[in-house]
This record gives C-alpha cells, structure tokens and sequence, in this order.
C-alpha cells in the first residue's frame, strides 16, 4: 500500500464517488485511481467501496473504518511536511487564512501587518468565503487557520476558540427620526425598509432569532455580504442597515460627516463571538501562533497548543 491509494480513496470521497471527477483533481487518470483503489482493496482483504458494475456506489462498513485511518495517516504525513517546512525555513513561508469578508475587511488588516512586521519572509494567503467554506477550507488544509462567527464550533474536524465579541449596530441616515429615540424597540425596525447581511452572514441568524422570537416579521429590503454595501444603500435612503460593530467604527467616530448615525442595538439582537478555527491534531508553525496571539489578547501559544491536544475546548471571554 502506498500514499497515492490513500490520496485516491479520499478524493473519490470527496468528489461523492465519482472517479473521472477525482482523477481530474489528482491530475491524473481515472483508469489509473479506479486500478490503485481496487489493488488496496485485494491488499486489505476488504472491499472500500460498494460497486454496481463499474460504478462505486457506497462506502462500505470496513470501508468507513479504513477511512479514518487514512485521514489520520495523511494528517500526520501533512504535519511530517510542515515540520520539515518549519525546520529547514524557520521563519519564512506562507501563512493561509480562510476568513469571511467582514473579517477580512475590518479585523484582520492590523493583526497581518503585525505579522509581517514580525515574519518579514512570511506571506500571507487570504481565502474568502461563507462560514461554512470557511471551515472546508481549513478542514481540506486549503487554510491552517479559520476566522469567522458562525459554524466554525459546529465541525468535530475542527478546534476551535472564542477570539472576541461583538454587537450589530443599527445604520441611519443622521436625519431620520429613529436617531432622536433614546432606546430603540425591534417594533421601531419592524416597520422599517431593512438592509442586513445575507442568512449564513456575520450573525444574522441571531437577527431573525430576535424578530421571530416577538412574533414580528422585518420588512428585508436587501440582503448583503458586504458591509460597505449596507452603509451604502443605507446612504441611498433604501431603508435602516444592520450591520457588524467593527465594519461601522469609523461611521460612529466621524461626528456625521458620512451622513450616517449608528446606534449600538445588541441588547436587541444579542453578543455574537467571532472564533479561530484550526484543523483537528495538525502542525502549527510558529507564525500561525504569533498570528492567534495578534488576534486577541485572550489567546496565547499556551492555549492554543493546550486546545490542540485535547486539553481545552473553551474559555470564558
């Protein structure tokens, strides 16, 4: 048996049995991945996969357990490489983040600088996506580390902990009459035109959460990834944003000059916990610990190392 059968067995997988799909993913042919699977399966003794003709149907119940030896046998052969990476280049290479835009956008920016000011040979690869990419992504090693706020806690492949809160803000136009109320009811933003995130975005799902909790149903007039867009089409007098805290701060810090007013409304639609995710038992290079630390104060090598290895799965902010 040899690392090409494994890599074979797990990309048919990954691309739901189809061979001519993992072969052109493997860059190689599909011939060539259908004759190293089936020489594993003679040399096991077990059959991987259920066929129906030449077609594999289903992964099979020895076959599942031979599964989750592979996937570690490929963990550890990953973290043989980036030993070595580490080791032979002690301070260079690149370090991959999979983040949402918001994330990218508003919080990350100070925490790579200062990476880069501390790992000058480092580079730094950013993948943007939807939460849930944003755990494959770290999940299929695309990224060593994850940033987002929501379904990164949801994957068991994954170790993941709290890096700091936040709150949604509401978006107006400094003229509207929502800014002279001194404490604003999810009634007073029923009625109004709404432009929010879209569902699998930066805490929405704690939005509806609140609205349907009252019986209520927002009138969603726009529905974003990007907070830029919000605060535009706030601009635009399409109706009341609700946006990310950390994507408004120069909004609530420029006297109005924008044109717009922000009103903190977490009390409304609750905290939300933006978390770092790593893959499950994997090898961290130095700098992907310096980049944690940059991320929040309460995290630190010591920690993270700790959750790594089983021993911490959380901590109180």
């Amino acid at each position: 048996m040899n690392l090409h059968q494994f890599r074979f067995v797990q990309e048919a997988v990954r691309r739901n049995l189809n061979l001519t799909e993992a072969a052109k993913a493997l860059h190689t042919s599909q011939p060539g991945v259908s004759k190293a699977i089936i020489e594993l399966e003679e040399e096991l003794g077990i059959e991987i996969f259920a066929r129906h003709g030449k077609r594999l149907k289903r992964v099979t119940e020895p076959g599942q357990h031979v599964l989750k030896s592979i996937e570690l046998i490929m963990r550890e052969v990953g973290n043989l490489k980036r030993i070595g990476n580490e080791y032979s280049a002690q301070d260079s290479g690149t370090l991959s983040i999979a983040t949402t835009h918001t994330q990218a956008r508003y919080v990350l920016p100070d925490a790579v600088s200062k990476l880069r000011l501390a790992y000058p040979k480092v580079n730094i690869s950013l993948h943007q996506g939807a939460p849930d990419q944003v755990a494959q992504m770290v999940i299929d090693e695309v990224a060593e580390i994850g940033v987002a706020t929501e379904s990164l806690a949801d994957y068991a492949e994954l170790v993941t902990l709290p890096c700091y809160e936040w709150q949604h803000m509401l978006v107006l136009p400094v003229d509207h009459p929502l800014c002279l109320k001194e404490r604003i009811t999810l009634e007073d933003i029923a009625i109004e035109p709404i432009i929010t995130y879209h569902p699998s975005f930066t805490g929405r799902t704690k939005i509806d959460h609140a609205f349907a909790t009252r019986n209520l149903k927002p009138r969603i007039a726009l529905e974003a990834i990007d907070s830029d867009v919000i605060t535009t089409y706030v601009k635009l007098g399409m109706g009341v944003g609700i946006a990310a805290e950390m994507a408004v701060r120069e909004i609530a810090s420029d006297g109005g000059k924008s044109g717009l007013a922000v009103r903190p409304v977490g009390y409304l639609f609750g905290q939300n916990v933006a978390r770092v995710a790593f893959k499950r038992s994997a090898y961290l290079r130095n700098f992907v610990f310096r980049f944690a630390e940059l991320l929040s104060d309460r995290l630190d090598r010591h920690l993270v190392a700790r959750a790594m290895t089983g021993h911490v799965n959380d901590y109180e902010l």
